[in-house]
């Protein structure tokens, strides 16, 4: 019962950090990089439910790991799409990139 109770509070914490991370990303629009901090605190806590719902239920831990190398993947992305705007732009504000520019 308290097993229980610790799971459920555990949980609750998760969601209210992945909403809390939601929130600023939608909030913090001015920079690029500020957008990408949040979208990898959001892969962050998807990477603790995710690995608290294997270890409840007892599955093995290799869907972790290619959880992980997507992450890495999409962290490099990320990193190499600002390093080209910055280079490109001057900075990385998003109010000074256009489509139309692209």
């Amino acid at each position: 019962m308290i097993l229980f109770k610790l799971l459920k509070l555990i949980l609750i914490t998760i969601i209210m950090m992945f909403l809390s991370g939601l929130t600023m990303f939608c909030s913090l629009r001015k920079h690029l990089l500020t957008a990408f901090f949040s979208l990898e605190y959001l892969i962050i806590v998807l990477f603790l439910l995710f690995f608290m719902f294997l270890m409840n239920f007892g599955y093995e831990l290799y869907y972790i790991l290619i959880f992980l190398i997507f992450s890495v993947c999409e962290g490099a992305l990320g990193l190499g799409v600002l390093v080209n705007m910055i280079r490109s732009h001057g900075n990385d504000m998003l109010s000074s990139l256009s489509i139309l520019s692209w």
